[in-house]
């Protein structure tokens, strides 16, 4: 089996505070829920998709794992909701608002979900380039579940939009 179908992919964003911090926070934390080595992108600075006027540009990255055993998407989901609250994250309710920590959960291996709670795969991660940039930089052959192409040929199909990849890395 590929080693892609086993992994679990987190899309991470940033548009207040101190970004960069507060995403290899982010990071370091969810390297703790691996059983081994993690794999994370580059910094990519994006612009606000469907923001308010006036919104901050994003950090982001995309995060690869190998879930330790007993780790579910379900548990997962739960997992990084905490950990946007520990970080700072503030939900006034106001959709798409700036937010000082994002944790999306991409793809969980191969697996499917479409409950209240979670839709595995995230439903808009291919359309979007601000995961797609970062995720190629990790996984350009991966192909999202429901997806007939890789990372690497959806993002090239998408109208660039300003993703800029910084010259930092997601961990030092």
């Amino acid at each position: 089996m590929n080693v892609e179908h086993k992994m679990v992919y987190v899309a991470l964003g940033s548009n207040l505070g101190e970004s960069i911090v507060t995403l290899r926070l982010a990071a370091a934390k969810i390297a703790d829920w691996s059983l081994d080595k993690v794999v994370g992108s580059s910094l990519w600075e994006t612009e606000p998709l469907d923001c308010q006027p006036g919104s901050p540009s994003f950090i982001n990255a995309v995060i690869g794992l190998n879930p330790k055993q007993g780790i579910t998407p379900e548990s997962l989901l739960d997992e990084l909701l905490e950990l946007e609250l520990q970080l700072g994250r503030e939900r006034s309710g106001l959709v798409n608002e700036p937010r000082k920590i994002d944790l999306d959960l991409i793809s969980f291996g191969m697996e499917r979900r479409n409950t209240d709670s979670l839709i595995l795969p995230h439903p808009r991660a291919f359309e979007r380039q601000f995961v797609l940039s970062p995720l190629e930089e990790i996984a350009p052959n991966f192909i999202i579940p429901g997806q007939e192409k890789s990372v690497s040929h959806l993002l090239k199909a998408l109208p660039s939009v300003g993703a800029i990849r910084l010259d930092k890395l997601l961990f030092n």
